[in-house]
């Protein structure tokens, strides 16, 4: 195989994969307190980490098909670390399951620009058991290029597995990469709680570096990390020299701030004579995984047939992105993200860039919603009401909400719902139900507004960012919100404060938000309001967005079909990545909600959320003794399944000689 005219070594095409990475896997749980020692931190955020997987997952983000081989735990870390993987799209046939070793821990704090204390939990753990045996040879030989990072050198066993694949990597014309990543703590250089410590001289290590660097092409490092595989501290050109006289690969020597240089051939006198692609200047809150990001973006832009230096600019931009972030996989940016930090309209205070942070909300990977079918049972006033007309102890509203999470169930299972189906329930009565609900795959909404509160006020707290803490990252946040955009400017200014207040919060905390508008009826001059509140509700979110909110979704009564097409066009031109708009019952009959769903076919409108219309009769008949729990669920679920029927059928193309429309009783 010929060399790459831009490069000392060739890439193969025609591969299934691009990129596999070999050697760390584990989970970083990041201190959430800024300026705080280790000691004292009292929260962590659960991240993926390990250099390794922090690269296969950033080189999966920007779009290679990227593979990850290593090991984990048979345990709920260890399913974590895969699924967190496959949502990227990186493939994890080759992460091997330990049935008796744990998944990795590293503990990590911010205490300040240059102190970032690191704990590494990885006494005899799954992926320094990688096994060489379990390496399918065939999979390696399927990939363009297979990176290696510097710890699976570091002991027989995991040697042994870096040897097998690069073997039969060398078969098979794979680019080998080796990114150094010199950590002496894990070489057993340094107490346990010196992680952060990035250098220590050692002859041993350097042999056995030196020892494999002929097994590679590519060699990727920091000065320091250079200085360990050339064996002469304190001087990077001396060792520069001493790594070339063991291998031929090319080098890519990373300078920090300062960017980064390439040495594909002879060592320079001087490290200012080599290629080098300045960096980028930005404020830095965690250099921790910025290495990892630029490895993934270097090997981007290199298996793109980019020549150095462009590549190197890609490099530089993700590891400027992610010193700016808290994590390192999670942090690691989108192709929108680097179209936009490439187009020049950035800051250097990275997290001040609305426009940034929106696009790395909107652009990773999130699960899809083609459409939506919700029962919505997150009423408090109106179930208290019906526990009142009933004469029984509001206690049985707990019991009453877990069974409808049944009827979900039940029409999931019954119309083929999967990944369509959603509810909409609170914390005061849907506790159980909650718990109930959450982790199975559906759309979970709950509430943060005090019931038929205007001005808005948030249920249960004057601090809703304190809730978010202590939700399910799956919650999605829901606030029904009566505006209009001709009230009084007081009252305009406080709803709009406290709606600022819910979106900083929900852009901190990462959960999604739905804004639920519904102009109130005192309001709207004409009779029926229909038209009025359709003009209504356009000027809302117009003004809404030049607030500059952006939630992910709207909930909005129905709209007539221009009024759908007005919104489908002001979404697209303020918001393109909204995920779009369901439909709100306001307890109307089930054959105007059916009606309105033929009007509503614009693409924007996801689907519905209804609640009293299908199940405040039934409920009301429950909580009196008047049905048992199977005819609760049972009159819930026929109603339910007649929605999601009238749904589906509004979708569906007209057929010549299709069935009559369905009838529609309540």
């Amino acid at each position: 195989m010929s060399k790459n005219h831009l490069y000392p070594f060739s890439i193969p095409a025609g591969r299934r994969f691009d990129l596999a990475c070999l050697g760390r896997l584990a989970v970083d749980l990041y201190a959430q307190q800024y300026g705080s020692r280790l000691e004292d931190a009292t929260s962590f955020s659960k991240y993926l980490g390990g250099s390794s997987a922090n690269i296969a997952f950033g080189a999966a983000r920007l779009g290679l098909r990227a593979a990850m081989v290593s090991r984990v735990g048979d345990e709920q870390m260890g399913r974590f670390l895969i699924e967190s993987l496959q949502r990227e799209g990186c493939n994890t046939s080759q992460v091997q399951i330990d049935p008796d070793r744990l998944t990795a821990l590293v503990l990590l704090g911010l205490k300040d620009r240059d102190t970032f204390p690191l704990l590494f939990y990885r006494e005899n753990c799954a992926d320094m058991a990688l096994d060489a045996a379990a390496i399918d040879a065939s999979f390696i030989a399927d990939c363009r290029a297979l990176l290696i990072t510097g710890t699976h050198l570091s002991t027989q066993g995991v040697l042994a597995a870096s040897r097998f694949a690069l073997e039969h990597a060398a078969r098979n014309g794979v680019l080998r990469v080796l990114d150094i990543d010199y950590r002496p703590v894990l070489w057993g250089l340094t107490k346990r709680g010196e992680g952060a410590n990035r250098f220590v001289a050692d002859a041993s290590v350097t042999h056995r570096l030196q020892a494999m660097l002929p097994q590679f092409d590519l060699l990727i490092g920091t000065e320091e990390e250079f200085l360990i595989a050339g064996g002469v501290p304190n001087d990077l050109m001396a060792s520069l020299r001493a790594v070339r006289a063991v291998t031929p690969a090319a080098m890519v020597v990373k300078l920090g701030a300062l960017g980064c240089c390439f040495i594909p051939d002879a060592v320079p006198e001087r490290i200012e004579d080599a290629t080098t692609v300045r960096g980028e200047r930005v404020e830095v809150l965690n250099v921790l995984g910025a290495g990892d990001a630029f490895a993934a973006g270097l090997m981007t832009g290199l298996l793109r047939g980019m020549p150095f230096e462009q590549a190197a600019r890609l490099a530089n931009a993700c590891g400027a992105i992610v010193v700016s972030r808290h994590g390192c996989s999670d942090a690691m940016p989108t192709p929108a993200e680097i179209d936009h930090w490439m187009a020049g309209d950035r800051l250097p205070k990275v997290d001040a860039d609305a426009g940034l942070a929106h696009l790395h909300r909107t652009t990773v990977a999130r699960h899809a919603w083609p459409s939506l079918a919700v029962l919505a049972f997150d009423h408090r006033a109106q179930f208290l009401e019906l526990a009142q007309q009933a004469g029984c102890d509001e206690a049985r509203l707990h019991e009453l909400k877990r069974l409808l999470v049944t009827v979900v169930e039940r029409v999931e299972a019954s119309h083929a719902l999967q990944g369509r189906v959603g509810v909409l329930i609170d914390g005061t009565y849907g506790v159980d139900a909650l718990a109930a609900a959450t982790g199975r795959g559906w759309w979970v909404g709950r509430p943060v507004e005090r019931p038929l509160s205007r001005p808005l006020r948030f249920d249960g707290t004057a601090s809703v960012a304190s809730q978010f803490v202590h939700w399910p990252a799956e919650h999605v946040v829901k606030c029904l919100v009566y505006y209009h955009p001709d009230d009084a400017s007081s009252l305009r200014v406080e709803q709009e404060e406290q709606l600022r207040t819910l979106w900083e919060a929900t852009r901190a905390s990462g959960h999604e938000l739905l804004l639920e508008i519904i102009p109130p009826r005192d309001s709207l001059p004409a009779a029926d309001g229909t038209i009025s509140r359709d003009e209504a509700v356009l000027r809302t979110i117009s003004r809404l967005y030049n607030l500059g909110f952006k939630p992910e979704w709207w909930k909005l009564a129905p709209l007539h079909p221009s009024a759908w097409d007005s919104l489908a066009e002001l979404i697209a031109q303020r918001d393109p990545a909204c995920r779009g708009v369901v439909i709100l019952g306001l307890n109307e009959p089930m054959e105007y909600l059916v009606k309105s769903f033929a009007g509503a076919t614009n693409p924007v409108v996801k689907g519905f959320m209804v609640g009293r219309t299908l199940w405040a009769d039934a409920s009301l008949r429950w909580l009196k003794g008047e049905l048992d729990d199977e005819g609760l669920v049972s009159d819930v679920a026929r109603k339910f399944s007649l929605l999601v029927e009238a749904w589906g059928d509004s979708r569906a193309p007209a057929v010549t000689g299709a069935p009559a429309p369905l009838q529609v009783t309540a």
